[in-house]
């Protein structure tokens, strides 16, 4: 198969089709010009140094209000906490004991 390949494009290469069409190369630009570019480069970066600001801002004064702090929750029933001490002790399973 790569054989074939290579034969085939060696056969173009002698034939002279090889050589591409510089004109008929597609262009992915706009058309603008560098001027035109340039300007809209700027106008991107103005309007992300202005997101960044604002974006700052609103952090600090989301981050700098106070928030509610409660009492202790009532004691629901579907809690279910635990009062009886543990078999194992008053630590954890796998605690360091420091109890002398």
């Amino acid at each position: 198969m790569a054989s074939a390949i290579v034969r085939s494009s060696l056969r173009a290469a002698l034939r002279g089709v090889a050589r591409p069409n510089p004109a008929s190369k597609r262009s992915f630009s706009s058309g603008a010009s560098a001027d035109e570019e340039a300007r809209e480069a700027a106008k991107w970066e103005k309007i992300t140094y202005v997101g960044i600001a604002a974006c700052s801002i609103l952090a600090f004064v989301n981050l700098s209000k106070g928030h509610p702090h409660f009492d202790e929750p009532p004691p629901y029933p579907y809690l279910h906490i635990r009062n009886k001490e543990f078999p194992w002790g008053p630590d954890g399973l796998f605690e360091v004991k420091t109890h002398h």
